[in-house]
């Protein structure tokens, strides 16, 4: 028997896969599980006068799974949660026992810093329950992903069609929106005005570097929507950001700076943090 669960006066038993033996009261299974109490009549047959020759009920479940999830329906102490795929298999068996009381609980660890690692993982398990704010939250921290690479392809495979969707369009839509910000001219028009005359000698000005350099951007939005790349020193190495950077008036007796840097990346910065921050 597993050291919590060894009680005598427990009147049900179940095995794990690894024939590991719990004892439980089955007055506890049938107030914490709808599966259970859908089983009462049966179950009760299953238990003799006298306790120790009652019948085993089998479970698929292993030891740590099953443990940790009758711990919960018991108030008992849960040892901490190694890896989100540990809580799959837990709410795997939370679901098919119909146990809204371990549900809560899991809900109420799922945002802890170990399964936010992984955000695909835990998209697809909020998304699947219905957590609301658990999704958002998620969401959040696909942003540093591409979404595209083979690597994360199992993680997109637990995510149902629509939701999905709705997170490729949540990436999509920080894109589009940054694109359509920094091609304004309100904040950018040095760079986006039709024809842009220098400060310094009113000489008309090329804005190739710049066109440039909003590509990038935008391709490095497409990759890693979170946009924090663009306005760290990743940034500095960029080709198409030096030569933005060093564009100057072509007129000889001029050669003024055709962009201020601080105040440019300033105004990038306003961009990113004006993009939707969840789906």
């Amino acid at each position: 028997y597993h050291s919590q669960f060894s009680s005598s006066d427990a009147d049900t038993i179940l095995v794990s896969s690894e024939d590991t033996m719990y004892r439980i009261p089955s007055f506890t299974l049938r107030n914490t599980c709808g599966l259970f109490r859908t089983l009462a009549a049966p179950a009760q047959q299953l238990v003799q006068s006298d306790k120790d020759t009652s019948v085993p009920i089998e479970v698929a479940e292993k030891d740590k799974v099953l443990a940790k999830v009758l711990s919960m329906i018991c108030g008992l102490h849960t040892e901490n949660w190694e890896s989100i795929g540990e809580v799959e298999d837990a709410l795997s068996l939370v679901q098919k026992w119909d146990a809204p009381g371990p549900l809560s609980i899991i809900r109420g660890a799922i945002t802890a810093p170990v399964f936010l690692a992984e955000p695909l993982r835990l998209y697809a398990l909020a998304t699947r329950f219905g957590w609301e704010e658990e999704a958002q939250l998620a969401s959040t921290h696909t942003l540093a992903m591409n979404l595209y690479g083979d690597e994360h392809r199992a993680s997109l495979e637990r995510v149902s069609s629509h939701h999905l969707l709705v997170l490729l369009r949540f990436h999509r839509r920080r894109r589009d929106e940054f694109k359509n910000m920094v091609d304004g001219e309100g904040m950018f028009e040095a760079g986006n005005a039709t024809r842009y005359l220098c400060v310094g000698c009113t000489k008309e000005v090329s804005n190739h570097t710049w066109r440039e350099f909003k590509s990038r951007m935008f391709c490095e939005m497409d990759r890693r929507p979170l946009g924090d790349t663009l306005v760290g020193l990743e940034m500095e190495e960029w080709a198409e950001a030096t030569a933005c950077w060093s564009a100057k008036c072509r007129k000889t007796d001029c050669g003024r700076v055709q962009y201020n840097k601080l105040d440019t990346l300033r105004d990038i910065k306003k961009c990113i943090d004006r993009l939707p921050l969840h789906i």
